[in-house]
C-alpha cells in the first residue's frame, strides 16, 4: 500500500513515540494523545513538510482528528481507515466497547502480543498467509513489548475522546471500514463521516483490522482521488524499484578445463543448491541462471548484502569462489526476467568484484544506512558500457 501511495505523492511514514523505531518511553509515563498529535507536527517539520494529507488507521485516528483540529492550515487532506473517535462505550455514545471488551482486548494484548495467534485474532483472513503471519508478528514483538503496548492501548481505549474536535476538522476527508471488522463495526466509521463536515464513508469488503490486498487498488484509488483529484492510471505492473544482485564463479573456464565436463557439472549443482538455500533464507527471488552465476532481485538492499556474504562465504566449502555486484534501481519486468540500466549497472559491479567480494554502488549502500553492515571504498570507477562515474564499496569481512 506504501508503495501504491507513493505512486502519486510523497508518503512519510513514522512511528507513535514510544513505538517502533522510536525511542522507548521508559519511567516518563505515557504522552497524552494531545502530546502525540504534536508529535505529528514535529515530524512534518523534521522532513520539510508545511502540509500534508494525513492516513491515519486504528489507533492513530484521533491522534490524526486532534491535529486536524488543531492545524488545519497543516492539513490539506484526511483520510480515517477503520478508526474511531472514542472507543469506549458511553451514554452519549452507545456504539462504544464495553469496558469489559477493552478489558479483553487489552488482556489479549498483555498476554499474546508478537505472537502469530494474536495477528489471526485480528485478521482472519492471514490463515492462508503463513509468511506474512510470521512477518506481521515478527514486526509487532520488535515493534513495542507486551506490557508497553497494553499500556498504551488501555490508555488510548480507555480515554480517548476526540468527538468534540470533528466538527472543527476543516480538510475534506474519506472514511474507509472494513464491513466486517472485528472490534470496531462499520457504525465507528458512520459516525465520523457524519460530525466532519465534508467527509465521505466508504465500506470495504474485509473481516480484519487492516485492507485485504485484493481491495488494495481501490483503497489507493479512492485516496488518490481525494488528494490529486484523479484516480491513478492502472498500475503498472512492468516497473518496479528493486535490488539486483549478480553473482558467478570466478574462473569458471579454468575449473572446467581442469575437472572436466562431469564433476563440473557436479560441482556445478551444489554450488547452485548453495545459492538458491541462500536465497530462500534471505527472501530473494531468482530471476535466472547465467550458466556459472544467477541474477536475483530483493525487495531491500540489506537482505541482497546478505545473501551474497552468506554464498561467497558457503562456497567456500566446494573449493570455488564467487563475486557478487549488488545495485538498486528501477527496472522492467516481463514474464519473471528484470531488465533496464539496473540491471546492467549490477552486472558491471559484479565485474569489478574479486573472489569472496561483495561489491555495490553507493546508493544501494546509502540505502543501508542503519544496518550494521560495514564497508570499504573502492574508490570511483567506470563501468563498461554505463555512462558516468561510479563510487562502488565492498562489504567488509564478506566471507
Amino acid at each position: 500500500m506504501l508503495r501504491g501511495l507513493a505512486s502519486f505523492s510523497r508518503v512519510i511514514n513514522f512511528n507513535r513515540r514510544g513505538t517502533g523505531a522510536s525511542d522507548s518511553i521508559g519511567r516518563t509515563g505515557l504522552p497524552t494523545w494531545e502530546d502525540w498529535a504534536d508529535d505529528l507536527g514535529g515530524v512534518l517539520d523534521a522532513v520539510g513538510s508545511s502540509s500534508a494529507a494525513v492516513f491515519a488507521s486504528l489507533d492513530a485516528g484521533p491522534i490524526a482528528i486532534q491535529f486536524a483540529a488543531m492545524r488545519p492550515e497543516r492539513v490539506s487532506a484526511l483520510v480515517l481507515a477503520n478508526t474511531s473517535a472514542r472507543f469506549r462505550i458511553a451514554a452519549d455514545y452507545p456504539i462504544g466497547l464495553p469496558q469489559e471488551n477493552v478489558d479483553a482486548v487489552v488482556d489479549l494484548i498483555r498476554s499474546m502480543w508478537g505472537s502469530e495467534a494474536f495477528m489471526l485474532s485480528i485478521n482472519p483472513d492471514m490463515h492462508d498467509d503463513p509468511e506474512g503471519l510470521r512477518a506481521t508478528a515478527r514486526q509487532m514483538r520488535a515493534c513495542a513489548t507486551p506490557r508497553m503496548a497494553a499500556a498504551q492501548f488501555r490508555y488510548i481505549l480507555e480515554t480517548v475522546d476526540t468527538r468534540a474536535a470533528l466538527p472543527l476538522v476543516q480538510a475534506p476527508t474519506l472514511v474507509l471500514h472494513n464491513r466486517d471488522n472485528p472490534i470496531l463495526p462499520p457504525s465507528h466509521g458512520e459516525f465520523l463521516a457524519a460530525e466532519i463536515p465534508n467527509a465521505r464513508f466508504l465500506e470495504i469488503a474485509g473481516v480484519g483490522l487492516a485492507f485485504d490486498d485484493d481491495v488494495l487498488d481501490l483503497v489507493i484509488a479512492e485516496v488518490s482521488q481525494l488528494v490529486t483529484g484523479e484516480r491513478p492510471p492502472a498500475a503498472r505492473g512492468d516497473r518496479i524499484l528493486t535490488t539486483v544482485m549478480f553473482s558467478d564463479i570466478v574462473g569458471s573456464t579454468e575449473h572446467l578445463a581442469r575437472v572436466g565436463d562431469r564433476q563440473w557439472r557436479t560441482l556445478l549443482d551444489r554450488h547452485d543448491r548453495i545459492v538458491r538455500q541462500q536465497l530462500a533464507r534471505f527472501g530473494g527471488r531468482e530471476v535466472k541462471t547465467t550458466g556459472d552465476g544467477f541474477v536475483a532481485v530483493f525487495d531491500g538492499p540489506a537482505k541482497a548484502m546478505r545473501c551474497g556474504q552468506a554464498i561467497a562465504r558457503e562456497v567456500l566449502g566446494l573449493g570455488i569462489e564467487v563475486r557478487v555486484g549488488i545495485h538498486t534501481g528501477e527496472c522492467d519486468v516481463q514474464d519473471h526476467d528484470v531488465s533496464g540500466i539496473t540491471v546492467h549497472v549490477a552486472a558491471r559491479i559484479a565485474d569489478v568484484a574479486h573472489g569472496r567480494e561483495v561489491v555495490v554502488s553507493s546508493i544501494t549502500a546509502d540505502l543501508a544506512a542503519g544496518s550494521d553492515i560495514a564497508f570499504v571504498s573502492l574508490g570511483v570507477h567506470e563501468l563498461r558500457g554505463v555512462t558516468g562515474d561510479w563510487h562502488l564499496l565492498a562489504l567488509a569481512d564478506a566471507t
